[in-house]
């Protein structure tokens, strides 16, 4: 009989034990769901924010008019240089967790290709519109070097044939002069446009200079293979913006074909027009901007905000 009465005391104080638990279970449920009702948007919107904004080098004109965006545009959030390979890896790793990012962009880039990517809206027009990209060389260059300067200056492709070598460089894993030659086999009646009617060389040398931005890397690997076609030996030299520019104005280098304008390049370029000659674009359609991946729900650079 003791032993029942034990039984059922057990009983009731174990029920008593499992209502507490449940209604502390449902007023944690209730807190996360008034949560949800009152302050579970504000808390999502804080937590689809973005850390910062992840930029290439500090030189480049991208990260000035980036610069110039956050003040025009009043936005609270700092601007953090990387490099290019640097912010597409940071890239890479957010989408691969669905994380807010959002990064300095510009086209042609093989990351568009790899990922689904938005350009945010420009309302104030900071970024500019539509870019071209220059062959721009150093005074003396057509009367000691003509063959390079005739085919520097036939040089000219679309966004789509520097983006075939980006995305074997980038996702192909071939190396730069690989990926280059392989354009080159693949789009002969282009090259040979380029060279027709120079005249071969025998072991002239030449050296260009060049940003690290995936484009630029493409565009000059290609030229420098088709200028070693004709005869040359040519150096490529990887510099920041600024030695580019200086490097071809002072004729320290003889050449680069990665002058973006009329805006990204624009101040290095006005400091030194009067000490290169411009060859004009050879490639048109460039573009650059803030890029965020296409599941982050905001569409302009106004609505940018710090997580």
């Amino acid at each position: 009989m003791k032993g029942k009465k034990l039984f059922i005391l057990w009983a009731v104080l174990l029920s008593l034990a499992l209502i507490v638990a449940g209604c502390g279970s449902e007023e944690t449920t209730g807190t996360e769901e008034t949560g949800a009702d009152n302050g579970g948007e504000a808390v999502q919107e804080t937590e689809k924010g973005f850390e910062h904004i992840t930029g290439i080098d500090a030189g480049a004109g991208i990260m000035q008019a980036t610069e110039q965006a956050i003040e025009e545009y009043g936005l609270d959030i700092e601007l953090v240089p990387s490099s290019s390979a640097a912010m597409t890896a940071a890239l890479g790793a957010a989408i691969e967790n669905e994380e807010w990012i959002v990064v300095t962009g510009w086209t042609p880039h093989w990351k568009f290709a790899a990922y689904d990517l938005k350009y945010l809206d420009d309302p104030k027009g900071v970024y500019g519109e539509e870019e071209s990209i220059h062959t721009l060389v150093r005074q003396g260059l057509e009367e000691e070097h003509p063959s390079a300067y005739q085919v520097l200056d036939n040089f000219y492709w679309t966004p789509d044939d520097m983006n075939q070598v980006m995305v074997d460089i980038a996702q192909n894993d071939m190396g730069e002069f690989e990926a280059a030659q392989k354009w080159i086999n693949n789009n002969r009646d282009i090259v040979d446009r380029w060279i027709e009617g120079v005249e071969p060389v025998d072991g002239e040398q030449l050296e260009l200079v060049y940003v690290t931005w995936d484009s630029e890397i493409a565009s000059s690997h290609v030229i420098a293979l088709v200028l070693e076609e004709i005869g040359y030996e040519v150096e490529l030299t990887p510099v920041e913006a600024g030695v580019m520019f200086a490097g071809v104005a002072s004729g320290e280098a003889d050449a680069m074909v990665a002058a973006w304008l009329p805006g990204t390049h624009a101040a290095y370029y006005e400091d030194y027009r009067d000490d290169f000659v411009d060859l004009g674009p050879n490639l048109d359609g460039a573009k650059i901007g803030l890029v965020v991946p296409t599941y982050v729900d905001i569409d302009s650079i106004e609505e940018i905000r710090q997580k």
